[in-house]
Order: structure tokens, then C-alpha cells, then sequence
């Protein structure tokens, strides 16, 4: 069963593999979210940040860490769960859990070349984009796909158990 779960790696690990790749001349992409519900919009997301170099690091706010950004009723599936699910995808090579409201301090840690987050934050919001941009890396962004969101399905699912549709 160790397969996609070795790609859950502890901070240390994780920039102990970044280093040993990017050793070897391969481009890191690194993205973050909170990935609660993983739907279509997701897997877009993360194929095309994955088309951005040779490995995709996903930073996975905590349990804790989504709490404070969302709100006590989020996230709806735990950490391990959400890591499992990112692992399991072909296109995702690693996935490493953070505390911290935003991924900052990572970012600065693991030094990747890409920093992507979708099209729906401008340049000069995008957390860390400083820290890539001095270290000659790049900030892309990827569009959404319209009407997918975690917030839009959680939506439907309260109004079809209003509706007693459940």
C-alpha cells in the first residue's frame, strides 16, 4: 500500500527530495490549497500546474490551518484524508502539509522554480511570488474552470438537504 502514500512527505523530507531534483537539472512547481472536496476544477488546476516543469510539490493546509481561513465547519475531510487524495494523482509528486495560514514560510524552505495559483489572484496577492521571483524563479497563474468550486458544491449539497432531497 506504500506506493502514492510515500508521496506524503514531512517538511525535511520534502525539501531533502526538492533538492535531490532539482540537483539533477529538473524544475519544481510548487502549488498550495486547502483542496477540501477535490473536484474537476482540482484536477485542471493541478494537471496544467503540473505542465509547468518536471515535478509538482503540493503544499496542504492543516486541518487547523483551514479552520482559521474558512471558518469551524470546514474542512470537511481531514488533512490525511485530503493528502491521500492529492497523492493518489498521477500528476502529483509530492504533498506536504503545512500550519501556517498561508505557505510563506515553505515556499522560502523548499525554494521551488514555479509558483502557481489559479488566474483568480493577481501576481502582487500571491503569496511567496516575492520569494520565487528574487531567486529567478517564476509566478503563473492557471485559469479556473467557471462554476467549479468547493464553496459552489457545498452550497448545492445544504440547498438539496433543505430541499429534503438528501
Amino acid at each position: 500500500m506504500e506506493g502514492f502514500l510515500s508521496k506524503i512527505k514531512s517538511q525535511p523530507d520534502m525539501k531533502s527530495f526538492v533538492d535531490r531534483v532539482k540537483g539533477k537539472g529538473k524544475r519544481v512547481v510548487f502549488t498550495n490549497g486547502c483542496f477540501d472536496i477535490l473536484h474537476q476544477g482540482h484536477i485542471h488546476y493541478l494537471s496544467e500546474a503540473k505542465s509547468l516543469g518536471h515535478y509538482l510539490i503540493v503544499g496542504l493546509n492543516s486541518d487547523s490551518s483551514v479552520r482559521n481561513i474558512k471558518g469551524n465547519h470546514r474542512p470537511l475531510l481531514p488533512q490525511r484524508a485530503r493528502a491521500e487524495l492529492l497523492a493518489a494523482l498521477c500528476f502529483v509528486d509530492g504533498v506536504v502539509i503545512f500550519d501556517e495560514d498561508n505557505p510563506r514560510a515553505l515556499i522560502e524552505y523548499l525554494q521551488p522554480h514555479v509558483l502557481v495559483k489559479g488566474a483568480d489572484w493577481p501576481e502582487d496577492e500571491i503569496v511567496g511570488a516575492d520569494i520565487v521571483k528574487q531567486s529567478g524563479g517564476e509566478v503563473k497563474t492557471v485559469p479556473l474552470v467557471p462554476g467549479v468550486s468547493t464553496s459552489e458544491i457545498i452550497h448545492r449539497i445544504a440547498s438539496l438537504t433543505a430541499a429534503g432531497d438528501n
